[in-house]
Parts: structure tokens; sequence; C-alpha cells
């Protein structure tokens, strides 16, 4: 016990007395995380441009152009001809033409129930039919609005508007689980493979092997220390996302703590069979890269999995850190707990104890 309380201690002062590591293993995630929160933190609104060419400068048609600017979701820009317009929708810099004839105010002015009804172009791009939908949607709504009024619609049946509380989640709700994720991945499968290969081409495992000291002691020491740094970073990354973007924790303390538990060990456990298989520290940190840059893109950390493609599927669902971010995110987001999240306890757990395994066979101490 001893010297497993002595191997903490003595790790822990090489983490700290190598500032410069602990600064940029630190930095970089809330770097990034600051970044990321500022520019996209807020993308969940929905934002269309709608250009308007009225031919017709009428009164009506002035309303027309009221109603649609009252719409939060509607970009309106004026344009003065229709070519300036079409060129506008062809670059993408607008998602729906619409074009106001001449004689529209007329129209109106004129209608009844059985008048034919004006016809209003509506011009949108073939190529990005999603977003066009909702822009002809809301064009359709509005236009909806000024026909019941002239014809002095009645409706048979009403609908009664009832609002249910929801969560308010942001990009940055989505960001920082999958930061603390990420940063969990390359603190311990990136640096425990640098380090041992490190350690044994200097021969300091070699010395230790040549003592009393058993390698579960050994072990041992290097998971305590790394869960100790992992909660301190952890903590200082979501203090700084509470102070600069309001995020919180909505859900149990102890169910997060033991997902970075978890997640700890499973990727020290990878780190294990990365430096067991790596002959110098060199090839460690390649082979460690080769293996965490694809997960920080399908694990979830940056997009959410839902959005890949269907072959990517199974795949990206089989990955620690996919597990690992979603448990985070619905931990912090949703407040769910430790039992609901049992499948990602499982699947972690699985990794932890097959990585240890395959780590018990390639692992050298020369």
């Amino acid at each position: 016990m001893r010297a497993y309380w002595q191997l903490t201690l003595a790790q822990l002062r090489i983490f700290l007395r190598n500032r410069q590591v602990l600064f940029w293993t630190l930095a970089f995630p809330i770097f990034l995380m600051v970044m990321l929160g500022s520019f996209l933190g807020n993308g969940n609104g929905v934002s269309l441009s709608i250009g308007v060419v009225d031919q017709d400068q009428s009164i009506q048609s002035k309303e027309f152009l009221s109603i649609m600017k009252q719409n939060e979701a509607i970009d309106l820009q004026k344009e003065s001809n229709k070519d300036k317009a079409f060129e506008q929708l062809k670059k993408g810099d607008i998602q729906l033409v619409v074009v106001i004839p001449k004689g529209y105010g007329d129209s109106l002015a004129g209608s009844s129930e059985s008048a034919k009804p004006l016809s209003l172009p509506v011009y949108y791009d073939e190529t990005n039919l999603a977003t066009s939908q909702v822009g002809l949607q809301l064009v359709n709504n509005a236009v909806d609005g000024i026909s019941k009024e002239k014809v002095d619609y009645h409706p048979v049946i009403t609908t009664e508007a009832k609002g249910i509380k929801t969560l308010h989640l942001e990009y940055i709700d989505f960001l920082v689980p999958g930061i603390v994720a990420m940063m969990i991945m390359s603190n311990n499968m990136n640096g425990v493979a640098g380090q041992i290969a490190a350690w044994r081409e200097r021969g300091i495992l070699r010395r230790m092997q040549g003592t009393t000291l058993k390698a579960s002691t050994f072990i041992a020491a290097q998971i305590s220390a790394r869960l100790v740094l992992n909660g301190m970073q952890a903590l200082i990354v979501l203090g700084v996302a509470h102070l600069i973007f309001g995020v919180e924790v909505r859900g149990s303390w102890f169910t997060l703590v033991s997902f970075v538990l978890l997640g700890t060990l499973a990727f020290m456990a990878i780190g294990f069979i990365i430096a067991g298989i790596a002959k110098t520290p060199e090839s460690a940190a390649p082979i460690a890269g080769f293996l965490s840059f694809p997960m920080l893109f399908l694990g979830g950390v940056f997009f959410p999995i839902k959005n890949m493609p269907e072959f990517l599927q199974p795949i990206v669902h089989i990955l620690p850190i996919a597990h690992l971010s979603h448990a985070l995110r619905e931990t912090m987001n949703v407040g769910a707990s430790f039992i609901s999240l049992g499948s990602e306890a499982l699947i972690l757990g699985g990794w932890l104890v097959g990585a240890f395994i395959v780590a018990s066979y390639t692992f050298k101490w020369e």
C-alpha cells in the first residue's frame, strides 16, 4: 500500500512539474470550447432569406411585406428587379424569390369569394428542397392569412395552442460534454501510450521490474493519478463553461463522476495496448493519433451521431467515445440517471475489461 501511495504521488508530481504539457492539455479544450461556443453556441434558430420584388408598389403590397416581416424566421430582402433577385437565388444568398405582380392591389380591392384568386409567383431553389419547403410554407401562411381576412372567412374548427415547457438547449450544451469526453480520451489514450513507451525506452520500467514492485500496484497508481488529473481538468472545463456560457449540470454529479471514471479506465486500457505495440515513443504518438483522430468526428464530440451516414452507424455505435459523450451529454443536459444509462455503462465496461485483457498480453517492461 505504501508503494501505491508513493507511486501515485510521484505520478502527480510528474504531471504538475511538466507545466507546459499540463497547460496545453487543458488550454486546448477550453480554447476549442470557447471558440466553437462563441460562433455556434446560439446557432439553433432558423432564418430564411427571402427576396421580394414589388412590381405593384401599392398599399396592399406594402401590407403584404409588413406581414412577412412579422415572422422572425424570415430575413426579408427587397430586390429592385427579378433578374437581380434570380441571380442572388442562384448564388445561394437567398432561398426564395417572391414577385408581387402589377395589379396585386387592384385584385385584392375588388376580391370576393367567387373571384378567381390572384397568382403570386414564388421561385425556389430545386437543389435545396428541404429549406425551400420551409420557406414556401412560411409564404403560404402569410398568403392564407390575407385571403381569410378578405373573404371574411369563419373557421368551423379552431385550435387552442397550449405550450409545454421544454429544455432550451443550444449547441454549447451539446459541445461541452463532448469536449470533456475528448479531453478524457486524449489525456489517457494518447498520454498513457506516450509516457509508458518513453519510460520503457529510458529503462525506467526495467528498473521497476527489478524491484519488489508488482505490476498491479504500478497500474493502480497510474489509474489513481490520472483520475485525479482528469477530475480536476473536467471541473475546470465545466467551471469555465458555466461562467462564460451558463452551462449547467442538470443531472447527478455521482453519475457524471462515474462515467468520467469509466471513460478514464477504458481509454487508459487502450493506451496500455498502444504502449505495448509501439516499440518507441516516436511510434506511439502516430498510432494513438491514428485511433483518436477519427473518433473526434465519429464519436459525437462535435456533431450529432444521428446526422452521420447510415453506413457509418454500426461503426459509430461501437466506439467508446460515442457512448462516453452520449452519457455525459444525457447526464448534463437531461438529468438522466445512471440506471437509465446502463447500456452506455455496460459498453464502456466491456471496452475496459476487453482492453485490459489485451493489454496484459501486449504490455512489456522492456
